[in-house]
């Protein structure tokens, strides 16, 4: 689960860990009363969605407005968050679609005299949580890994104590940090990698990380992600869901207990197992389509919910044929077909569909097929399914 910048910053201040003073704002005058009531000469006003690159993006209705603008008085703010606020914010990670922005953060100036990168993730490799540090702040670090590598500094964290202090001064030490920023810098990671560990992140992102000329660590930024098999342990966190970021289907398809992720092309998929999903839009695309979904029903999915995924994929407008590929173990085949009639019932099917079944009961499940006197298009093997779904559109 994803959270705005200002609810993770709000977190972080709970945690201890450093933050600028900043203001939420939900019309153009409030954002003109946050600069006032900072009190500074300069404010940053920046645009609330869940996407990075928001200070290099711009809106589709005003092409010369940017997501993160640096403001000198309350007017300025009010005019930057009027164009913000309902439009339509596009940025490298949004994708053309862009997001809209429904409310703006207004924070204070700083007098900046560094700019660092910190990132806290979950390391496979690794087996734990790994700090992830460089001198190249307010940069994607994907960039920086292409061309820099050298300049990536990792840590690992340990699950019970966290970062421990030599680690955290050798990371202050290779990025050049000294006197009041190096002691910052201690305090600093205790905090963030203690949060992190807390809450059951997931990701942790803060770029730019900065070095104020007072020598204060502060995060400037913060993207923070939720670890969703954790989220019984944090009820509080729930209240910071934002469903107007989230694609309706896939909120939908969670509320209904299945996996699934929304994607661009035209077939749609209905599969069993998350690595036969993954093999089904593989071969999809190996044979010239494009999948609109993955869609995991599980293996303990009864009629309902595989009935309920038939309405969410036929709900997707760009959907022009449906491929069901289901290998039964605990899930049954004739299960699905019942559930796949029932939904030609209810929902109506308008596009092709092809059906590949293996596994329990699949003869039960293909006699069933054979004597719906549906237009359903049986296939024999996966490759079989794919191809034919692919001629089918």
């Amino acid at each position: 689960m994803k959270i705005h910048e200002y609810q993770a910053k709000q977190l972080f201040a709970t945690a201890g860990v450093p933050i600028p003073r900043g203001i939420v704002a939900k019309t153009p005058d409030e954002a003109a009363k946050a600069f006032t009531d900072l009190g500074g000469p300069i404010a940053v006003v920046k645009s609330q969605i869940h996407a990075g690159g928001r200070g290099k993006g711009t809106f589709k209705e005003h092409p010369q407005q940017r997501g993160v603008v640096l403001v000198r008085s309350a007017a300025e703010a009010r005019e930057n968050a009027a164009r913000m606020l309902g439009s339509t914010l596009v940025t490298i990670q949004t994708g053309p679609e862009g997001k809209q922005v429904n409310t703006i953060y207004v924070e204070q100036g700083l007098e900046i005299a560094r700019e660092l990168y910190l990132g806290i993730v979950v390391d496979r490799a690794m087996g734990g949580a790994c700090l992830i540090m460089s001198s190249e702040g307010g940069v994607e670090i994907e960039e920086v890994a292409k061309h820099s590598p050298e300049k990536i500094l990792k840590e690992p964290i340990d699950v019970d104590y966290g970062i421990f202090p030599y680690q955290a001064r050798n990371v202050a030490f290779q990025l050049g940090l000294e006197g009041p920023a190096l002691r910052s810098t201690e305090l600093f990671l205790k905090k963030m990698c203690r949060f992190f560990l807390d809450s059951d992140c997931s990701m942790a992102e803060i770029n730019p990380l900065v070095v104020t000329k007072q020598g204060e660590m502060l995060a400037l930024d913060a993207k923070v992600t939720f670890d969703d098999n954790a989220l019984f342990r944090h009820e509080k966190f729930k209240e910071l869901r934002d469903l107007a970021e989230e694609n309706a289907m896939e909120v939908r398809a969670g509320e209904t207990g299945l996996s699934f992720v929304k994607l661009e092309g035209n077939i749609g998929c209905l599969v069993n197992g998350a690595g036969l999903a993954m093999s089904t839009m593989d071969l999809i695309k190996l044979h010239g389509g494009q999948p609109a979904n993955f869609l995991d029903v599980g293996g303990g999915a009864n009629v309902d919910q595989v009935t309920e995924a038939f309405r969410i994929l036929l709900s997707d407008k760009n959907v022009k044929g449906v491929l069901v590929n289901i290998f039964g173990g605990i899930m049954k085949c004739d299960t699905i077909v019942e559930a796949l009639l029932t939904a030609y019932e209810k929902v109506g099917f308008n596009v092709p569909l092809v059906v590949r079944l293996e596994g329990t009961n699949v003869e039960k499940a293909r006699d069933m097929l054979a004597n719906s006197g549906r237009p359903i298009i049986a296939a024999n093997g996966l490759t079989d399914a794919a191809k034919k779904i692919v001629a089918a559109i």
